[in-house]
């Protein structure tokens, strides 16, 4: 072990920095996304940075939210908003606020779930407009924007934290 590493495994000073004291974001994380101690098992990360097609990007996010994954689904799409061509970014950006808007609620954090669930509604939504799809690989628009209004205001009247498997969107065929 390093002088800058805990018996525990961690980084002596709490803090989780490379060398650079960039943030590593290292720690060990739910299914939620959520920070374990260090030496939990946890549950594998989404490699970062990975480019994939779109029909890749939507058909790994499916199974990840699906299994109850969806921050790791978020990431998902955060690759395709940061890789993918210009004209698009603003879908992707949507679809991992919806992500990110279904974490939250399943984390039981009703404010921030149903505004991201509700930005990225809106974000799809005004994408689909502008390009004139409303299917775009497979993705109802219409519904998916319909699912996330309808989940935010059951988890502001006090659903309670949601089931992220139970609730995932149909993403697709």
């Amino acid at each position: 072990m390093g002088d800058t590493d805990t018996a525990a495994g961690g980084p002596a000073d709490g803090r989780d920095r490379d060398i650079a004291g960039r943030a590593r974001s290292a720690r060990p994380r739910d299914g939620l996304g959520r920070p374990l101690p260090y030496g939990s098992a946890g549950v594998e990360r989404q490699p970062e940075g990975v480019v994939r097609t779109p029909e890749e990007t939507v058909a790994e996010a499916r199974a990840l939210m699906a299994a109850g994954k969806p921050f790791h689904a978020h990431e998902v799409f955060e690759d395709a908003w940061k890789s993918g061509p210009e004209d698009e970014r603003a879908l992707w950006r949507g679809m991992a606020q919806l992500a990110v808007g279904l974490t939250h609620s399943a984390r039981g954090n009703t404010t921030g779930g149903a505004r991201l669930l509700r930005r990225g509604a809106g974000a799809v939504e005004a994408w689909a407009a502008e390009r004139g799809e409303d299917r775009p690989y497979g993705v109802d628009i219409a519904g998916l924007a319909g699912w996330a209004r309808e989940l935010a205001a059951r988890v502001e009247q006090g659903a309670g934290p949601v089931d992220a498997g139970a609730e995932a969107p149909r993403l697709g065929p």
